[in-house]
């Protein structure tokens, strides 16, 4: 599995009378394979497999069971061929180099035969979950994908820039620190001026520089005048997203110029560990701007296995998904990749926290010389990358690497324990840590996820129990015991992996398979689902509330399943997420203040079961509807304890707020409901969660005429008296499969057009839960899906992705509520 970069050189005379040339050599190449039997035409960036597949050499790598009938492709040793004229005359320059931005991974580079170069670490600028994960496939991938280009340059050149706004809180003033590396080749000093401008800030600063010869720093320096007005920049749901257009023109002797623009934001982040009144922990939060912040979000995994096939238009799609579901923040996992520069770039645009993992998971690393050497200039060149960007808020070492070093996840003698923590204390703290220092200390640095933070570090960086709620951030997992029962999830500080499976939908499925694979039992159903027991696990955990679908249609059965699953996990993620959105305020048996929940996982590599919400492609599971609703600014959240029904309001408005909380009981055999009450206005804090409302099932059946727990349901909201304030969230006083006067709902659609959305007025025969409102494969979503619907008439839009019309939502429009597939 070696990649040979072959380019084949030819001079040409013309001159020129620039100061720095760049010549890209993207585009068109040629790749051979090992032993020279195929040979076609490949695209730069790219990769081997895409590649093959548009020359149709292979089917789509996804298609069925061709993970594995592709195989010999990763074993096999490719070369990539450009054959290529340099339009100048190479003796008039000093230097002359050949730049390549993501080698994927091990390979040497020949130019006209002889070898200039090797790389075997594509996270620098020249992944793990590419063999293959519980959620995704093996797909090793060979190739240039990432930019590739010549550069040949006189004097000096601009190597990079990069630049840190700080905020001196003793002086309460914003300043701007300004990094540049140039290769100097002149053995003369090189003078110029830096002239930096930010107009809306009123800037306009000129420096005197003086270059000598070798690899230069310049540090240039901005402070920002008290009096001038600074918008910071906030997460999303929290404020603007505000940011300043900055140049900073380098004028150098000899008609030599370099510019550079940039977006500037300003904001501050902390991480606060801080003693707890009524618990033995310490607290694990995030302040920006000086408030404290409540994450939600999910976990970022790499979209697609083929870096080429990630565009612009998929990046802005999953990540406007992100934002249209009140989420404010991800986590970028340690075992994929560091993203594209245009993924933080739109964080920065939305609003969208990122919590940065290093490219470390699930792993013993070693910690030879030729590794660490690797590991410092990778974690180096990511955190110049990446600190200007006001959506990272915190660093992170690895992925579990903590957790799985103490809980001896690898069956190491005890002989051994102590090399390897020797080890993991070598990579993690005294070179990553060491050098996210050197680099960036305006954001703080985690050494493990999971981790107990302050007390990891105060043990020796490895804690007892990493998974302590009382410290840092939790991971949990748990498919036996029943999600409905929130009694299950820990009260922790802050948890940043929880989920559960589901399958995606039909139409996503369909295209990457044949007749014979639709069913729940089939070969491709085992083989696309790579997490032990995974689709029995799905099937026992619906078990638990629902009935299971029993069609005779095997095509039915499958299409049932496929939405129970999809019914299950939202509703289990609804139940835990709320939990913990709940518990931010209080503290219960030493336990509490719940400051963030990130789900596993947003989006799909493939089309397969997984934890996402996101279908591969991008469309909206289930889950992601529910995610609008449990990630909602204000929220009310139901729950039992020993019979009695409470209610909590949860906040993360920055100011206190007057409203009601109405609670409404509809039986399942009428639409009209049996009884509803609203309290007195309250005032429901900022930022905080509080209980509203408490009352036994018994008495609250009691005042509903002929309500039992199995023929009734409960709704309640929050509003003014003129305004809905929260969405309208429910309880399940009994399991759905022991309803009774659930009837089979016969829902009718009448769909108009509105400018580009289309509106699907709704009627419905009876209560109906969990109505999935389904259009194939036409890409787009709708304001609401997936909820109980206890009114006759319910309008929801739809706002398509691509152009459509009425006659192709008619065509593909489909929907499904529970008792459909009883």
């Amino acid at each position: 599995m070696l990649l040979r970069l072959l380019l084949l050189l030819a001079l040409c005379g013309a001159g020129s009378a620039a100061m720095v040339v760049s010549v890209s050599l993207r585009g068109s190449w040629r790749i051979r394979s090992g032993n020279g039997s195929l040979e076609l035409p490949a695209e730069v960036p790219g990769c081997v497999h895409s590649a093959l597949f548009h020359q149709r050499l292979i089917q789509d790598p996804y298609y069925r069971f061709n993970n594995l009938n592709y195989r010999w492709i990763a074993l096999d040793n490719w070369t990539y061929i450009k054959k290529f004229k340099i339009p100048f005359d190479i003796s008039k320059w000093h230097k002359v180099k050949l730049v390549f931005e993501g080698i994927d991974t091990v390979a040497v580079v020949l130019l006209n035969n002889i070898p200039v170069g090797e790389t075997d670490n594509m996270f620098r600028s020249y992944a793990q979950c590419s063999f293959s994960w519980d959620w995704g496939p093996s797909f090793p991938t060979q190739g240039i994908w990432k930019d590739v280009r010549i550069e040949a340059y006189n004097i000096c050149h601009l190597n990079y820039f990069t630049f840190t706004p700080i905020y001196d809180n003793n002086i309460q003033e914003w300043n701007l620190e300004i990094e540049s590396s140039f290769d100097v080749i002149s053995s003369k000093p090189v003078l110029g001026q830096a002239i930096i401008a930010i107009p809306e800030l009123k800037i306009q600063q000129t420096n005197s520089i003086e270059l000598h010869h070798g690899e230069r720093i310049v540090k240039l320096f901005v402070k920002i005048d008290k009096s001038v007005t600074i918008e910071t920049w906030w997460p999303h749901g929290h404020g603007n997203q505000t940011g300043y257009n900055m140049t900073v023109l380098f004028k150098l002797d000899g008609g030599l110029s370099f510019e550079k623009s940039a977006k500037v934001y300003f904001r501050t982040v902390e991480l606060i560990e801080e003693p707890i009144k009524g618990s033995r922990g310490l607290s694990f939060y995030f302040k920006i701007n000086g408030l404290p912040i409540f994450l939600k979000g999910s976990n970022w995994i790499p979209p697609d296995s083929f870096q080429d096939r990630v565009t612009s238009a998929l990046l802005r799609l999953l990540l406007q998904s992100v934002v249209d579901a009140n989420m404010n923040a991800l986590r970028v996992w340690g075992g994929g990749i560091y993203e594209q520069d245009e993924f933080y770039e739109l964080c920065d645009e939305l609003g969208i926290m990122v919590w940065q993992d290093f490219m470390f998971a699930c792993a013993l690393y070693p910690t030879d010389q030729d590794f660490m050497d690797s590991v410092r200039a990778e974690v180096a060149y990511q955190v110049r990358r990446l600190k200007s960007h006001p959506s990272v808020i915190t660093w992170s070492g690895n992925n579990e690497n903590e957790a799985a070093l103490v809980l001896n996840w690898y069956d190491i003698q005890s002989s051994n324990l102590s090399t390897y923590i020797d080890d993991y204390v070598t990579l993690y703290v005294k070179n990553i840590r060491r050098i996210v220092f050197e680099g960036d200390q305006t954001r703080p640095f985690i050494t493990s996820s999971p981790t107990n933070g302050a007390k990891s570090t105060a043990e020796g960086w490895l804690s007892e129990n990493p998974y302590d709620p009382n410290y840092g951030d939790v991971h949990f997992y748990d498919y036996v015991g029943d999600c409905w029962n929130w009694k299950i999830f820990p009260k922790a500080r802050f948890v940043s992996e929880y989920g559960y499976q589901s399958w995606p939908s039909f139409s996503t499925l369909e295209k990457v398979s044949s007749k014979e694979d639709w069913s729940y039992e089939s070969k491709f159903a085992h083989h696309r689902q790579h997490f032990t027991d995974g689709n029995y696990k799905m099937l026992h955990q619906a078990e638990l509330h629902f009935k299971l679908p029993q069609s005779a249609d095997q095509l039915c059965k499958f299409k049932d399943t496929i939405y129970l699953t999809q019914v299950m996990q939202a509703q289990c993620v609804k139940t835990e997420t709320e939990f913990y959105r709940r518990s931010r305020s209080e503290i219960v048996h030493g336990e509490g203040h719940t400051m963030g929940a990130l789900y596993w996982q947003l989006s799909d590599i493939w089309q397969a079961p997984s934890w996402s919400s996101l279908e591969y492609g991008g469309k909206w599971k289930m889950l992601h509807y529910f995610a609008r609703h449990f990630f909602a600014p204000l929220l009310p959240v139901g729950f039992e304890n020993e019979d009695v029904f409470f209610i909590y309001g949860v906040s993360d408005l920055h100011s206190d707020h007057k409203m009601m909380l109405t609670v409404r009981v509809h039986a399942w055999s009428s639409l009209e409901p049996v009884c509803s009450e609203t309290t007195k206005p309250f005032v429901m804090k900022a930022g905080e969660s509080a209980l509203l409302y408490d009352k036994p099932v018994a008495e609250l059946l009691r005042g509903c005429t002929n309500c039992t727990r199995q023929s009734c349901v409960v709704s309640f909201y929050l509003s003014t008296d003129r305004e809905l304030l929260s969405p309208t969230n429910y309880h399940f006083l009994s399991s759905p499969k022991e309803a009774k006067g659930l009837h089979k709902a016969n829902i009718s659609a009448t769909i108009s057009q509105q400018g580009d959305t289309f509106v699907f007025h709704l009627k419905t025969s009876a209560v109906a839960p969990f109505v999935w409102l389904d259009v194939g494969s036409l890409p787009g979503r709708f304001s609401d899906n997936g909820f109980l619907m206890t009114e006759e008439t319910r309008t929801v839009f739809f706002y398509p992705w691509k152009p459509t019309n009425e006659s192709e939502l008619e065509r593909s429009f489909h929907v499904t509520s529970l008792a459909d597939i009883y």
